[in-house]
Protein backbone atom coordinates (compact mmCIF):
# COMPACT_ATOMS: atom_id res chain seq x y z
CA UNK A 1 0.00 0.00 0.00
CA UNK A 2 1.30 3.43 -0.91
CA UNK A 3 -0.19 6.86 -0.29
CA UNK A 4 1.30 9.96 -1.90
CA UNK A 5 0.08 13.42 -0.91
CA UNK A 6 0.52 16.65 -2.80
CA UNK A 7 -0.92 20.14 -2.96
CA UNK A 8 0.42 21.76 0.18
CA UNK A 9 2.04 25.16 0.23
CA UNK A 10 2.01 28.68 1.60
CA UNK A 11 -1.29 30.56 1.45
CA UNK A 12 -2.61 33.77 2.96
CA UNK A 13 -5.39 33.72 5.55
CA UNK A 14 -8.75 33.38 3.81
CA UNK A 15 -7.21 31.54 0.91
CA UNK A 16 -7.78 28.02 -0.40
CA UNK A 17 -5.78 24.91 -1.15
CA UNK A 18 -6.67 21.47 -2.43
CA UNK A 19 -4.70 18.50 -1.19
CA UNK A 20 -4.57 15.25 -3.15
CA UNK A 21 -3.66 11.74 -2.06
CA UNK A 22 -3.10 9.06 -4.67
CA UNK A 23 -3.43 5.53 -3.32
CA UNK A 24 -2.14 2.26 -4.68
CA UNK A 25 -1.84 -1.33 -3.57
CA UNK A 26 -5.43 -1.93 -2.51
CA UNK A 27 -8.95 -1.77 -3.89
CA UNK A 28 -9.90 1.81 -3.27
CA UNK A 29 -13.66 1.64 -3.19
CA UNK A 30 -14.35 -1.69 -1.56
CA UNK A 31 -16.08 -2.22 1.77
CA UNK A 32 -13.84 -1.99 4.78
CA UNK A 33 -11.75 0.92 3.53
CA UNK A 34 -11.79 4.27 5.32
CA UNK A 35 -9.83 7.22 3.94
CA UNK A 36 -8.95 10.14 6.16
CA UNK A 37 -6.95 13.33 6.39
CA UNK A 38 -5.05 14.06 9.58
CA UNK A 39 -2.87 16.99 10.54
CA UNK A 40 -0.16 17.66 13.05
CA UNK A 41 1.04 21.08 14.08
CA UNK A 42 4.37 21.60 15.88
CA UNK A 43 4.24 20.38 19.48
CA UNK A 44 0.65 19.18 19.08
CA UNK A 45 -0.85 15.74 18.73
CA UNK A 46 -1.98 14.45 15.37
CA UNK A 47 -5.70 15.05 14.87
CA UNK A 48 -8.19 13.72 12.38
CA UNK A 49 -9.56 16.44 10.11
CA UNK A 50 -11.97 14.49 7.92
CA UNK A 51 -12.83 10.97 6.84
CA UNK A 52 -14.65 9.25 4.02
CA UNK A 53 -16.18 5.80 4.32
CA UNK A 54 -18.66 3.61 2.43
CA UNK A 55 -16.87 4.35 -0.85
CA UNK A 56 -17.42 8.03 -0.26
CA UNK A 57 -21.03 7.79 0.81
CA UNK A 58 -20.30 8.97 4.35
CA UNK A 59 -18.09 11.83 5.50
CA UNK A 60 -17.20 13.29 8.87
CA UNK A 61 -15.32 16.42 9.91
CA UNK A 62 -13.62 17.84 12.94
CA UNK A 63 -15.58 20.72 14.44
CA UNK A 64 -12.70 23.10 13.75
CA UNK A 65 -13.00 22.62 9.97
CA UNK A 66 -16.71 22.04 9.43
CA UNK A 67 -18.09 24.31 6.74
CA UNK A 68 -14.61 25.14 5.47
CA UNK A 69 -13.07 21.82 4.42
CA UNK A 70 -14.51 19.17 2.12
CA UNK A 71 -13.25 15.62 1.67
CA UNK A 72 -14.03 13.92 -1.60
CA UNK A 73 -12.74 11.01 -3.61
CA UNK A 74 -12.45 9.86 -7.19
CA UNK A 75 -12.66 6.09 -7.00
CA UNK A 76 -11.70 5.71 -10.66
CA UNK A 77 -8.43 7.57 -10.00
CA UNK A 78 -7.79 6.07 -6.56
CA UNK A 79 -7.51 9.60 -5.25
CA UNK A 80 -8.89 11.35 -2.19
CA UNK A 81 -8.96 15.14 -1.94
CA UNK A 82 -9.22 17.72 0.79
CA UNK A 83 -10.54 21.06 -0.38
CA UNK A 84 -9.65 23.69 2.20
CA UNK A 85 -11.32 27.09 2.05
CA UNK A 86 -11.24 30.13 4.34
CA UNK A 87 -7.91 29.00 5.71
CA UNK A 88 -6.74 30.31 9.06
CA UNK A 89 -3.27 30.50 10.61
CA UNK A 90 -4.29 27.75 13.02
CA UNK A 91 -4.73 25.40 10.05
CA UNK A 92 -0.96 25.45 9.63
CA UNK A 93 0.25 21.87 9.98
CA UNK A 94 1.68 18.84 8.24
CA UNK A 95 -1.27 17.09 6.61
CA UNK A 96 -1.30 13.31 6.26
CA UNK A 97 -3.42 10.96 4.22
CA UNK A 98 -4.50 7.77 6.00
CA UNK A 99 -6.04 4.54 4.74
CA UNK A 100 -7.55 2.20 7.32
CA UNK A 101 -8.24 -1.19 5.79
CA UNK A 102 -10.15 -4.10 7.29
CA UNK A 103 -8.28 -7.21 6.21
CA UNK A 104 -8.08 -10.69 7.70
CA UNK A 105 -10.20 -9.65 10.64
CA UNK A 106 -8.12 -6.71 11.78
CA UNK A 107 -7.61 -3.05 10.92
CA UNK A 108 -4.43 -1.95 9.16
CA UNK A 109 -3.33 1.70 9.11
CA UNK A 110 -1.28 3.15 6.27
CA UNK A 111 0.11 6.70 6.06
CA UNK A 112 1.49 9.00 3.45
CA UNK A 113 4.61 11.09 3.97
CA UNK A 114 2.68 14.30 4.61
CA UNK A 115 2.36 17.64 2.86
CA UNK A 116 3.00 20.95 4.60
CA UNK A 117 0.31 23.62 4.73
CA UNK A 118 1.32 27.04 6.00
CA UNK A 119 -1.25 29.82 6.40
CA UNK A 120 0.42 33.16 6.93
CA UNK A 121 0.34 36.71 5.69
Amino acid sequence: VQLVESGGGLVQPGGSLRLSCVASGFTFSRDGVSLSWYRQAPEKEREKVADSTNAGGSTNYAESVKGRFTISRDNAKNTVYLQMNSLKPEDTALYYCNARILELGRLWDYWGQGTQVTVSS
